[in-house]
């Protein structure tokens, strides 16, 4: 695990004047992303600082050594080639950045190359090769087992491998780009035959995403205590799902349509060295769970291999937004509802010699608590469409409609240090292509 140093110090402070007390961009997380600055036509590395964004490149003249080696890599339309061979770069660049936000002295030079946030576009952080969705949502499998096998929602398997699946990287986008309502074969239960069209459920899944870092040669797995050096850090995601054409379709090879048409992910980066205060120690297992095998087990990846990390979703509605309401919270939840750590997804995905590269993407799966107040899904929210939610102003939903717009947050906080947080991952529903 990282060892904490000065940029963790909860009494930090920045001359950059939102930065202090931020709720997310602090000078304590310094969070990595791609924007396109207001004036410039290509996207490059920037850093949340408060409500604006400094122009890494900028400031690489201010910096020597690895730290200034690092500003010239993170000068590219993404983060790959800062995070190829692990995590070294990228924490130089943050201890010098944070000595550069800091200290007054730095003002004057700094200033120039900061930006509102507002005025900068904001892009997907990594070139993703490749994205694999896990289900370490333990509630979450229970909870969708049960509304089809109410006497044994968990499959054989669960507790003894972590379940993922491969998703599609090409359908992935950042926050704030609309999500069209797929079409796809569904079939009704009563139907002799399937239709198609677009989906009826629209479903949303909160989870996060586990970026990688340096990757592992084809044929050579990475040992679950060796997993952490190859996690950049963590983001926000939005598992858009079709509940009806899942349901059709997802047999005998899992999913497909209902998942492969859009993923949203929160555009900033909180790195591994930014979120070491607040790893925790993984829950443990309920008595009589089997322990894991032998290549997914290490003391030190239970003992603080989890993130103090807790989720919200919100849900602004077309009426709502013409009223001027804020948006509904649907629910909150904390990250430890993973029943596997960050670390053994890593393991188990590279255990049989499969090669993981530099922006590649995991996905949590969906982490649903134990109470109703932080499912992760309307799925769960409204038993599958059969129990409805009403939202505050008296609107109901069973699943999302068109013009729907989903906004998760996510924040990391523990005793004695300073809270920070994801930003937002968001997206408003379209009616289904004509």
């Amino acid at each position: 695990m990282k060892a904490l140093d000065r940029t963790h110090d909860p009494r930090a402070t920045s001359w950059v004047e939102s930065a202090d007390g931020h709720a997310d961009f602090p000078i304590q997380n310094l969070p990595l992303g791609i924007v396109t600055l207001p004036g410039a036509d290509a996207p490059r590395g920037g850093v949340a600082i408060g409500d604006m964004v400094l122009d890494i490149a900028g400031v690489a003249g201010l910096l020597d050594g690895k730290a200034a080696e690092a500003a010239r890599l993170a000068d590219a339309p993404n983060l790959n080639a800062l995070f190829a061979d692990g995590n070294g770069a990228a924490d130089a660049l943050r201890l010098a950045l944070f000595d550069l936000l800091s200290d007054p002295a730095h003002a004057d030079a700094v200033r120039p190359h900061l930006h509102a946030g507002a005025d900068c576009m904001l892009h997907l952080p990594f070139t993703i090769g490749d994205y694999t969705d896990f289900y370490t949502g333990i509630h979450h499998a229970e909870n969708i087992g049960k509304q089809f096998r109410p006497d044994n929602p968990l499959l054989p398997n669960y507790k003894y491998v972590p379940i993922g699946y491969h998703g599609r990287a090409s359908s992935i986008r950042p926050s704030g780009i609309d999500v069209i309502r797929p079409k796809g074969q569904t079939k009704a239960p009563d139907a002799e035959a399937p239709s198609f069209g677009p989906t009826k459920r629209l479903d949303h899944e909160l989870e996060m995403a586990i970026w990688i870092g340096a990757g592992n040669r084809l044929g050579q797995p990475i040992p679950v205590g060796r997993a952490d050096d190859h996690i950049a850090g963590l983001s926000i995601l939005n598992d858009w799902s079709a509940r009806d054409i899942q349901a059709w379709e997802y047999q005998p090879l899992g999913p497909f349509l209902a998942k492969n048409f859009h993923s949203t992910v929160s555009p900033w980066l909180v790195t591994a060295a930014a979120l070491a205060p607040y790893r925790i120690a993984q829950p443990p297992r309920p008595a009589g769970d089997p322990a894991p095998l032998p290549y997914l087990r290490d003391e030190e990846d239970q003992a603080a291999g989890a993130y103090a990390v807790t989720m919200e979703v919100h849900l602004l509605t077309p009426r709502m937004r013409e009223a001027g309401e804020a948006p509904a919270r649907l629910s909150s939840g904390p990250m430890t509802a993973m029943y596997w750590t960050a670390a053994q997804l890593v393991a188990h995905h590279t255990a049989n010699g499969c090669d993981l590269h530099a922006g590649d993407l995991l996905g949590t799966g969906t982490l649903s608590g134990k109470e109703k107040s932080s499912f992760g899904s309307m799925a769960e929210l409204t038993v599958g469409g059969r129990e409805p939610i009403t939202l505050p102003n008296g609107e109901t939903r069973g699943f999302l409609e068109d013009g729907d717009e989903l906004i998760m947050t996510a924040h990391a906080a523990r005793d004695g240090f300073a809270r920070i947080g994801f930003g937002e991952c968001r997206s408003r529903i379209r009616p289904a292509a004509a």
